[in-house]
């Protein structure tokens, strides 16, 4: 859940990987216009264009600055609000990414992208139950871009509380809802893992397989389809996957684990 442009960074903020992807989501969607059209709003225009690109590129503390900035000059604005919060998540300071996504929703409580990144930091903390309870809120904005991204996180959410199938109930719900999300192949590697956490090793290796045809270089997929063939008592195809795990991405999490897992099975 996008995924290498935040590459550097996400090493220094440890940031997860499906994340980054939500936040170069959420970073392409630029500020709409509000209806002022005073020195102030023009001047915290000119501070959210700097900071978006700054976002965008994953240069959090400099965007930050400029959405500091734009705040002051436009306080009740929700959507610099939301770009703000994103700078700090992407700082990993949550605690002051929560506090400006709830202002963000103070002021628009149809934000849907702040439930959204509220829901999330509530998952990262083991609240399973109240990031289900936003995620929902935000997809009850019919208006919702990305409901896909919602309803995975709802999945996630699910999978985590060891609930496998109301998870990929979701997953396919995201799928119905988005066809075209950007996002399929972190829902179709998270379908595998549910199934591999079901014990049904055939559709683990069927989805984590349509998951790597869908974006090459997915390391985490990779990693599981080989944990799926292993399972499945084909060790052969299972050290070709996690060499491949190996080879796309060595030094990230899934790397490395695909590597312990490698020394173990051929020592």
């Amino acid at each position: 859940m996008q995924t290498t442009i935040y590459r550097v960074h996400l090493t220094r903020s440890k940031v997860p990987e499906h994340l980054i992807l939500l936040a170069i989501i959420a970073a392409a969607i630029f500020l709409t216009g509000c209806a002022t059209s005073s020195q102030d709003r023009e001047r915290a225009n000119s501070h959210v264009t700097m900071g978006t690109a700054y976002l965008k590129s994953g240069q959090f503390s400099t965007a930050l600055r400029e959405f500091l900035v734009a705040q002051s000059l436009s306080p009740d604005d929700p959507e610099i609000h939301y770009y703000t919060g994103l700078s700090y998540y992407g700082n990993g300071m949550k605690e002051e990414a929560k506090k400006q996504f709830e202002a963000t929703l103070s002021r628009d409580p149809d934000y849907s992208e702040a439930h959204n990144y509220l829901g999330t930091i509530y998952l990262e903390e083991g609240l399973y139950d109240r990031a289900i309870e936003e995620f929902n809120r935000g997809l009850s904005n019919m208006l919702y871009k990305t409901p896909a991204i919602a309803l995975n996180n709802i999945g996630w959410a699910y999978h985590k509380k060891g609930d496998y199938q109301t998870a990929l109930t979701k997953y396919e719900a995201a799928l119905t809802r988005e066809p075209d999300t950007i996002i399929r192949p972190l829902i179709q590697k998270n379908m595998g893992i549910a199934y591999l956490a079901g014990h049904n090793i055939d559709k683990a290796i069927y989805y984590l397989e349509q998951s790597i045809n869908s974006a090459t270089g997915m390391t985490e997929s990779h990693y599981w389809l080989g944990i799926s063939y292993l399972e499945g008592g084909n060790r052969e195809r299972a050290i070709q996957e996690l060499r491949l795990a190996v080879e796309t991405n060595p030094e990230s999490v899934f790397g490395l684990k695909a590597r312990e897992k490698l020394d173990y099975l051929l020592r």
